[in-house]
């Protein structure tokens, strides 16, 4: 029997959900190793010392999943992601292998969700990433009431799964959103995408005004626009707070920079608040740009993600499980087709 997957013994099934205590660290890091060896891409969580700061100043907060002796067998975070401070993801999930017909995740989800978040005010909307080389994460975003938004092709590496031998590809992920603090607000649609954006609006569990977006961009205008990259995964994020009408010379620098950083995978999130929104949607698709989805709150008011592949996509290899996101990756497919065709791929 292999050290990370050992026998649970009789009588120890049960299992305690809580909120992170400095002695749960070092179980984190075990965890950790069990699932992923070596090979998780965020090295905070090989180190409990910077866990227990992480969680101190609010950059991770760990929910666990204990064995009565206190072996920490499962754990979730949330965390900060977004340009908006008060939208948290759900994430960095995992539980041990032995554990998982027992409910582990959906316990913690449930605490998650209603103990936990309802006690933090600062904490007005929650989205989580599930990714796609299996069903068992998105099965738990209807009973939690987080609404399918948003699909990422392509996003993590595959050799965060090696030690399972989970997935053979970049590995899509599923983002779902839930407001906790409504907050009603105006957005402008691209008109490419206005069926599709109506439709993830009309199942979302909070209200928008939607209106067309017609207007041109305002000449001698600046854009605004910041470009992370995560190596480890070579994917390159740009913010878009700003359209300027200097956008697709700042959108050409950035990629550059990414390029030089060998990035495989580009996202661009743009702010829904700007009337003119779609003439950058627009020069994103002549970019070779093709649909995401809605990200609600991301700068507060909403975002739009638009994404750009430099690599060759597994279509095939995504597994869904509504109804819904099989027919969002219907939408993104063919966009994909349209971005490829127009770079002659």
């Amino acid at each position: 029997m292999s050290h990370d997957s050992p026998v649970v013994p009789p009588g120890q099934e049960q299992f305690i959900i809580g909120e992170f205590q400095p002695e749960d660290a070092a179980g984190i890091v075990r965890l950790f190793r069990a699932v992923y060896g070596e090979l998780y891409p965020i090295r905070l969580f090989y180190d409990p010392a910077e866990i227990v700061r992480a969680n101190g100043d609010g950059r991770y907060l760990s929910i666990c999943a204990r064995t009565p002796s206190g072996e920490v067998v499962g754990v979730n975070h949330l965390y900060p992601s977004a340009p908006c401070r008060s939208l948290y993801e759900s994430g960095v999930g995992l539980v041990r292998k032995d554990y998982r017909s027992l409910g582990v995740n959906t316990r913690m989800l449930g605490y998650l969700n209603e103990e936990f978040i309802p006690r933090r005010p600062e904490i007005e909307e929650v989205f989580g990433e599930a990714v796609c080389n299996h069903p068992f994460m998105q099965k738990a975003i209807a009973p939690c009431r987080y609404v399918e938004t948003a699909l990422e092709v392509a996003l993590m590496p595959a050799e965060a799964y090696v030690k399972e031998q989970s997935a053979g590809g970049r590995v899509a992920t599923l983002a779902a959103f839930r407001c906790f603090r409504p907050k009603p607000h105006r957005i402008f649609l691209p008109l490419e995408y206005d069926a599709v954006l109506r439709q993830i609006y009309g199942r979302l569990d909070d209200s928008r005004e939607l209106s067309p977006s017609v207007d041109r961009i305002p000449p001698g205008t600046a854009s605004r626009m910041e470009m992370t990259m995560f190596a480890h995964a070579r994917v390159a994020r740009i913010a878009v707070f700003a359209v300027g009408d200097d956008f697709s010379a700042r959108l050409a620098e950035l990629e550059a920079r990414g390029r030089e950083k060998q990035a495989a995978v580009y996202q661009v999130w743009a702010d829904l608040t700007t009337p003119w929104v779609g003439a950058a949607v627009r020069a994103l698709r002549e970019a070779g740009y093709f649909f995401g989805g809605a990200l609600p709150r991301w700068f507060d008011g909403d975002g739009l993600l638009m994404q750009k592949l430099h690599c060759p996509p597994d279509f095939e290899g995504i597994v869904l499980e509504s109804a819904f996101a099989k027919e969002l990756l219907g939408i993104i497919r063919e966009d994909w087709r349209r971005a490829e065709a127009l770079s002659g791929g």
